[in-house]
């Protein structure tokens, strides 16, 4: 927790409840999900890059000089990847619902959040 510096904005944030349940429909377990309200953002030079998409021909060729050349092809998702990501530039949060001291100082987040609008490309 620190005290907002002047000139900056805290963004505020909600949390997101899921319940998982099974192939019958009974309840397997509760999840929940801090996520940041990044639409409040402001559009800086930083916030507006985007990331490259790779083509369906390319992938194929690939895949198939793969399987000329007898290589191993392995594919993996990071389930995590979002929180995963180290902000570059200072981002500032309000104290989330449930977790407010009344101290009015806010959290300077080190790692991405879903919502950010820096933690599709950290």
């Amino acid at each position: 927790l620190v005290n907002l510096p002047p000139g900056r904005k805290a963004i505020s944030s909600k949390w997101l409840f899921k319940r998982k349940t099974d192939a019958d429909g009974n309840i397997e377990r509760y999840k929940s999900r801090l996520v940041a309200k990044g639409y409040q953002q402001q559009e800086r030079r930083t916030t507006m890059k985007y990331m490259s998409v790779v083509k369906g021909t390319t992938l194929r060729t690939l895949f198939a000089a793969a399987a000329i050349k007898g290589w191993v092809v392995k594919q993996m998702d990071i389930v995590t990847a979002f929180l995963n990501g180290v902000l570059e530039e200072e981002t500032y949060m309000e104290q989330p619902e449930g977790y407010n001291d009344g101290s009015g100082r806010v959290w300077k987040l080190k790692k991405a959040l879903y919502g950010l609008k820096q933690a599709p490309r950290q």
